[in-house]
């Protein structure tokens, strides 16, 4: 605005200036290649498959919670297929009830499974898989790490625009093996060094893993497929996930409804310990009465 305002005011001296300067940029410009031809200068600008993962997992991570549909088939060909609520940073996950089968809560290394018949009174079960003082490491099949696996491969490749279940989506596809899998660049920074570690220890298991991605219009995976191999087969596992930043934090139960099974365990030795003393005061009461014990004469 201010500027036609001088030009209407009939500065000379300004509007000579703008045209040296006009002629100079139009000169400048095309000895530095702006003026290539319009497809060139789109592709230059245009988005590649790292950028895409990158931005979509510092999104996804700052999201924390997502619904999911997955199937998991084992080296046995054996298909389970759950759905409910997946968290990360720290691992969470909550499987819905299907048939006879209770609700499962997972925070960790720590199971809580819902129980149709209730003991001492408690409908839920604590199980702490960490029995060695030491965190687990294991793949959580969570959106963020999907893309964390793709965060600095080489090999990643966009496949093209797709609708997977009638969603906009493009679809990224990586194939690692080996080392690939331990990859670390610039782009992996924008993970928290401790989850890259952990990431890192999950993945020695493994010797080679395919990922097939669909990050959505929103910039979240919408879909994802992968193929993981060990030296006890390959497992394949196939997720969708929505609902960002509006699914309900996974949770643990109320406490006043769990017990531990660990703790229970110890009921039942000291159930058991309490019977075999029983059952040798009986023995030896037996033997004092000349009746030759339990065992008999």
């Amino acid at each position: 605005m201010h500027k036609h305002v001088l030009i209407r005011a009939g500065v000379a001296a300004a509007g000579a200036a703008l045209l040296a300067g006009g002629l100079t940029a139009c000169g400048g410009e095309k000895a530095d290649g702006a003026g290539a031809e319009p497809g060139a200068k789109a592709a230059a600008k245009a988005e590649t498959p790292a950028d895409a993962v990158k931005a979509s997992y510092v999104k996804t991570a700052a999201a924390k919670f997502a619904r999911y549909d997955m199937t998991i088939t084992g080296s046995d060909g054996k298909a389970d297929q759950l759905t409910g609520t997946k968290g990360w940073y720290p691992a969470a996950t909550g499987i819905d009830a299907k048939g006879a089968d209770g609700n499962q809560v997972m925070l960790g290394d720590v199971v809580y499974t819902h129980m149709d018949k209730p003991l001492q009174g408690k409908s839920w079960m604590k199980m702490n898989l960490n029995k060695d003082g030491k965190p687990r490491h294991r793949l959580g099949d969570d959106p963020a790490e999907y893309l964390a696996l793709l965060l600095g491969q080489q090999k990643l490749m966009l496949v093209g625009a797709e609708q997977p279940d009638g969603v906009e989506a493009k679809h990224y596809k990586g194939s690692l093996t080996g080392a690939e899998l331990l990859a670390v660049d610039e782009s992996t920074k924008v993970m928290e060094e401790a989850n890259r570690r952990s990431l890192q220890e999950a993945l020695k298991d493994y010797s080679a893993i395919d990922v097939d991605l669909w990050i959505g219009k929103d910039g979240y995976p919408v879909r994802v497929d992968s193929s993981r191999v060990t030296k006890d087969g390959t497992t394949k596992v196939s997720a969708k996930f929505s609902g960002y930043g509006t699914t309900e934090p996974v949770s643990a139960p109320p406490a006043d409804q769990v017990v531990d099974f660990d703790e229970v365990l110890k009921g039942v030795d000291k159930t058991l310990k309490e019977s075999d003393e029983k059952l040798k005061e009986a023995d030896q009461t037996l033997k004092d009465a000349g009746l030759g014990g339990l065992g008999g004469s």
